[in-house]
């Protein structure tokens, strides 16, 4: 076994004890009724209907695919699903991972991560992907700072319509990270020391948040280039929707545009800032 799986090993004992939780794989029709409906209860009003279906959670947990559940004694607490991309890739697809309210604060989504990593690196996958909203800071932070994820596109309206409690009416405008779980960086933040990211005084605001709150767009010139993000983007949508909707078309257009002049992603500073950074030479409007 190699030191790499041995320490993810390590590192996902001591997620999951720090969360007080059991993490383990779900297979059973039972349980995956349980899963499908606690993630229901995250996203959607009416928890009482499936989300994925017990029937699809069956199928790929039974053809080798990643369905893990957090459990609090007997109760689960947080789940996640995962597929493989295709042949070759050597990459495990995220779709969906959530954590119940019952165990927030926590840190139930890192000991989740954390297993997951295991389970990838025990089948010889090098890369886990996933997608997540640019808008939600305290998931850019946990993506790209407490795990080493690295965005690497951005994907407007992915999903389309989704109409659910988290999303609202919103566009599901989403950024791909890939999680390469080797990297000296990623085993750093999976021992527990995140990736460390400040916004720095000379750095080129290209989008920022004006004294009320809303975004205000700035210069896409210098080497290091800071995007900012509401506060509480999901507290926005239900008190001031159309305000949302701004800063879903500023994100959209700062990160686009920087990422078409070849920025790309350094971090994220835990006051709100996407922080971006170019080569030698190369300088954007």
């Amino acid at each position: 076994m190699s030191r790499v799986i041995v320490a993810a090993m390590e590192a996902a004992t001591v997620a999951a004890r720090a969360a007080r939780v059991l993490v383990r794989p779900v297979s059973s029709l039972a349980e995956l009724t349980t899963l499908d409906r606690m993630l229901a209860g995250i996203w959607q009003d009416d928890a009482s209907g499936p989300l994925l279906s017990t029937e699809l959670l069956r199928a790929l947990a039974k053809s080798g695919n990643y369905v893990a559940g957090a459990f609090d004694g007997g109760t689960l607490v947080g789940a996640a699903v995962a597929f493989f991309a295709a042949p070759g890739e050597r990459e495990l697809h995220s779709h969906i991972a959530g954590v119940s309210a019952t165990a927030a604060g926590r840190n139930v989504g890192f000991a989740l991560k954390q297993h997951q990593r295991v389970w990838a690196l025990q089948r010889g996958i090098s890369t886990i992907s996933w997608t997540f909203d640019p808008l939600v800071a305290r998931n850019a932070y946990f993506n790209l700072a407490k795990l080493g994820a690295v965005p690497t596109e951005y994907l407007a309206n992915f999903y389309g319509p989704m109409h659910d409690r988290i999303n609202g009416d919103d566009d599901s405008d989403r950024l791909m990270v890939r999680w390469d779980l080797a990297a000296p960086a990623v085993v750093s933040a999976s021992a527990g020391k995140p990736v460390r990211c400040v916004r720095t005084p000379t750095a080129t605001v290209a989008l920022r948040r004006s004294g009320t709150g809303g975004p205000v767009p700035g210069s896409f010139r210098g080497q290091t280039v800071v995007v900012a993000v509401p506060e509480d983007i999901e507290s926005l949508r239900r008190r001031a929707p159309g305000a949302a909707k701004d800063w879903r078309v500023a994100v959209r257009e700062t990160l686009s545009t920087l990422l078409a002049d070849r920025l790309r992603f350094a971090g994220f500073d835990r006051d709100g800032w996407y922080v971006l950074t170019r080569g030698p030479g190369e300088y954007g409007r």
